[in-house]
């Protein structure tokens, strides 16, 4: 087990260079590549790192070729209004997939794939108050749903291909101090709406918690599908009671409404924040014991508690220096 190769794409954001910082502390794991657009949001000191971008198909398969890993962990997935529009999310991650797979049906020693993957993939089932577990029908409603689903079938049809375990880890929404979180956004706002007709719940994952499942998916290789949440659940008036907030009924054309003033403040709502808002968002959480040896140690509300600590911005006028 000892000497594991491992390539991370999407090693420049906040879940990837966590999941960077964590595998170099690893005994068992040797040569480490990351690979993305934007540099790690960390200090890794035994990574290798390649700053390339989703559309150059041909370096970013030369890249992974050489690198001959045992095992490929793909966050390369850009969620919906996080950093990027919806479109561009939509159009990077399609490419970046499109490149690395390409690549991985090449590489020799190839024995995994871990998958960064979503309880979005639920669609109506992740509603509350159904809790869907891996076995569930997956029927996404969303953009960032469909998404994920298609990376699914990515990996599902490269297993299958070269005979490699495929985990697709499920995350519930991953909330943390740097992550560009669309809906720890909205939660943050002065008021929050929500559905005065629904019981919706949901639960997250901190980021920290998310990034071990991920070290755990590495060394233990399980194949399959599992979700990887927090204990616990809210719903959306909890939710904003805890930061103090006010939660705002909505039904209707008031979520037209509430979409436009979240993004004039600086708070894009895509289609499955919205989704989550209006119906919630629950997965069953059983699998991640028995096939990671895994559990969070946060749980959601607790994960919600901290988000609500983190310092926000305050704008200080400048002021003319006296002579």
């Amino acid at each position: 087990m000892s000497g594991r190769r491992v390539v991370v794409t999407g090693i420049g954001g906040e879940l990837g260079s966590r999941v960077g910082a964590l595998l170099e502390e690893q005994t068992w794991v040797g040569e480490i590549v990351g690979l993305d657009a934007n540099p790690p949001r960390r200090r890794l000191r035994r990574t290798m790192v390649h700053v390339v971008e989703p559309h150059a198909l041909d370096e970013i398969s030369q890249i992974i070729v050489d690198a001959n890993p045992h095992v490929i962990i793909h966050l390369g997935v850009w969620e919906p209004d996080a950093r990027l529009s919806s479109h561009d999310a939509q159009h990077f991650t399609n490419q970046f997939a499109d490149a690395v797979f390409a690549a991985a049906h090449s590489v020799s020693a190839l024995e995994s794939v871990v998958l960064r993957s979503g309880i979005e993939v639920y669609g109506k089932h992740g509603h509350s108050p159904r809790i869907p577990n891996e076995h569930q029908p997956l029927e996404p409603e969303s953009l960032f749903g469909h998404m994920l689903l298609g990376l699914e079938h990515k990996v599902s049809e490269l297993a299958i291909a070269r005979g490699t375990a495929a985990t697709m880890l499920r995350l519930a929404p991953v909330v943390g101090p740097h992550v560009p979180s669309p809906l720890g956004r909205m939660l943050r706002l002065p008021a929050v709406p929500f559905n005065p007709l629904s019981s919706a719940r949901f639960s997250v994952i901190e980021d920290g918690d998310a990034a071990q499942a991920f070290v755990s998916a590495t060394q233990h290789q399980p194949h399959g599908a599992i979700n990887v949440v927090a204990d616990g659940s809210v719903s959306i008036a909890q939710a904003a009671a805890l930061g103090h907030r006010l939660a705002i009924p909505t039904i209707g054309p008031g979520w037209w409404a509430a979409k436009s003033l979240a993004k004039l403040a600086g708070a894009p709502v895509p289609e499955h924040v919205v989704e989550l808002l209006s119906h919630g968002r629950l997965a069953a959480s059983e699998s991640m014991l028995k096939m990671l040896n895994f559990e969070p140690v946060h749980n959601t509300k607790q994960v919600l508690t901290r988000l609500y600590e983190w310092p926000s911005v305050i704008r200080i006028q400048p002021t003319r220096k006296v002579a």
